[in-house]
């Protein structure tokens, strides 16, 4: 990506035309005393080393080195600088419990405002630290990947709320299991679970999960928020409480116990929060005691300088402007660039120069004149500019980039896709790379493909970890799919019962025609044996028998699990 940092300094173009109204009057008013003197021809042949055009020459040579002085001024910028530092910390993973019991208001102003503001002095406290953030209820899913970028973290903290998860609950060892999988490979670097809850757990398995972290390597430590005595939980918005399934209003507690537990099996510690800020001290000196090690952050800034090259020109066209003279150079008269027969030649050579270099930027010139045309909204012109590109060079990611965008401006999303694939195999700008996942991801999710459109926007992630734009769009995702995984499920019953009545259905028209077969039978044998009766009695038993067996076959199909606790 092209920008100038500070384009308020283009508005010292203006010098340029009003110089140029400047030298033309003076030439004007030069030639007009010239004129009192005599004949303009008989002046030229007496003055024969007077040449008429290299101060024009030389005039639009400084025009030029003006004009790229001020675009130096507006301080050109492209690509991506990237920085490797060292830093010395830990690395920190907060699993902060989101379901509707963290709504209670035992703790000013709420567990879950608490609880945030507990996090954002954490972060506070952070220098060199990296820091991940997941929240979870009956579900977990990952809002932050591990980072060093504080003001995301601190952004994404604010957007918190229990509305976020579909699946009410408490499944505090799902939220354990997805932090220990979040991490960086970094050995010998302290790693810290800090799991913020009031610790009404759910599902189980919380225990087991805290012991595998601490077998990993990992302290887990938990923050248990809300009062022993318990408090009700409000809905937002209506001023009532919520109310369980015999109606009577639900009251959260604390969970000490089970919190120590934890804290305990995760080989941590457990810290009670209350309103004050003695939570917040105890658990930054348990963090200090953790290992800290030396490790590498890549810090992408978004743009590189690009002044040099301009400045580069600049000083060129200074100095071929101190290298023509007014007057013909005695030592050199015979090599006149401006003289009338050399005028062609000169002319030929430049284009000739000219044509070289459109000859090699062509590939360039079909994106400029695509960018112009897409800006236009003709995109079918736009993509025929950048077809002729891409076959001019097929190995500019910025050709191949640009015809996704045009091909998707159009629908057509699969090629679209192809040509982004492209551009993210031959990219080497980490945040042009980016922006092809990106734009991968928006077609899958445009189409529900949910599962790839994540997995496209995990990786725009990796490579331009401060895209926020890609960063919600995942989070959106994840919703989007559970709630299309939820949809799947209720219809999974709705498919059972279809396959219950065609089962019965057949049932049916296979019991009508034993009894066609059998008074078919009768009539073709009005006298039936003893032992063919029996027979007959037996395998309608059996068949009966087997009916009954698909039935409850079909009755132990998988149900969709009902969550009777939606706090």
């Amino acid at each position: 990506m092209f920008r100038f940092a500070d384009p308020i300094y283009f508005y010292l173009l203006v010098l340029i035309p009003v110089l140029a109204l400047i030298r033309f009057l003076t030439y004007r008013n030069q030639k007009k005393r010239l004129r009192k003197f005599g004949d303009p021809r008989l002046l030229h042949e007496l003055m024969p080393d007077v040449s008429r055009f290299r101060p024009s020459v030389k005039f639009w040579i400084l025009q030029g080195a003006l004009a790229l002085l001020v675009v130096m001024l507006a301080r050109p910028q492209f690509g991506t600088k990237i920085n490797h530092e060292q830093r010395t910390g830990i690395e920190t993973i907060i699993a902060m419990d989101i379901s509707n019991s963290m709504l209670a208001e035992d703790i000013v102003p709420s567990r879950l405002d608490r609880s945030k503001m507990m996090v954002e002095n954490l972060v506070d406290h952070f220098t060199n630290d990296k820091i991940g953030l997941i929240v979870f209820a009956g579900d977990a899913f990952v809002q932050l990947p591990i980072t060093s970028d504080y003001v995301s973290a601190k952004m994404f903290l604010s957007s918190i709320d229990p509305s976020m998860m579909a699946t009410q609950g408490t499944d505090i060892a799902r939220a354990i299991d997805m932090a220990s999988h979040s991490f960086t490979q970094e050995e010998g670097i302290g790693k810290a679970i800090i799991v913020i809850t009031d610790g009404e757990d759910h599902e189980g398995g919380a225990l087991e999960a805290a012991k595998a972290a601490k077998d990993a390597g990992m302290r887990v430590y938990v923050l248990g928020v809300g009062s022993t005595n318990g408090a009700p939980i409000p809905i937002p918005g209506t001023g009532d409480y919520m109310k369980d399934n015999t109606g009577n209003t639900v009251m959260s507690a604390l969970n000490e116990d089970m919190c120590r537990q934890v804290a305990q099996a995760g080989g941590g510690a457990y810290i009670h929060v209350e309103n004050n800020s003695a939570a917040q001290d105890q658990l930054d000196n348990e963090l200090d005691k953790l290992a800290k090690k030396e490790t590498t952050s890549t810090v992408y800034s978004e743009f590189d300088e690009q002044f040099q090259a301009v400045a580069i020109l600049a000083l060129l066209l200074l100095i071929l402007e101190i290298c023509i003279f007014d007057r013909r150079n005695p030592l050199i008269k015979r090599l006149s660039l401006f003289g009338t027969r050399k005028k062609t030649v000169a002319t030929l050579l430049l284009l000739m120069v000219a044509s070289t270099v459109c000859a090699q930027t062509s590939d360039r010139q079909y994106i400029r004149e695509g960018n112009k045309q897409f800006r236009l909204g003709q995109y079918d012109k736009a993509e025929v500019s950048y077809r002729k590109a891409v076959e001019k060079n097929p190995k500019n990611p910025q050709a191949a980039y640009n015809l996704g965008n045009a091909l998707l401006a159009q629908k057509k999303d699969s090629a679209a896709v192809q040509q982004f694939e492209q551009a993210a195999r031959m990219e080497t700008s980490p945040l042009r790379k980016s922006a092809a996942y990106h734009n991968m991801g928006v077609i899958c999710q445009t189409h529900k493909m949910y599962g790839e459109a994540i997995e496209a926007y995990k990786n725009a992630l990796r490579l331009n970890p401060n895209d926020d734009e890609t960063r919600y769009n995942l989070v959106l995702c994840k919703h989007q799919k559970q709630k299309q995984d939820q949809k799947q499920q209720q219809n999974q019953p709705n498919k059972d019962d279809q396959k219950k009545d065609d089962q019965k259905k057949d049932d049916q028209k296979d019991q009508k025609q034993d009894k066609k077969d059998d008074k078919q039978q009768q009539q073709q044998k009005p006298q039936m044996s003893k032992d063919n009766a029996e027979q007959l009695l037996n395998a309608a038993i059996q068949n009966e028998k087997m009916t009954q067996d698909k039935m409850k076959k079909q009755q132990q199909q998988p149900q969709r699990r009902n969550v009777l606790k939606n706090w």
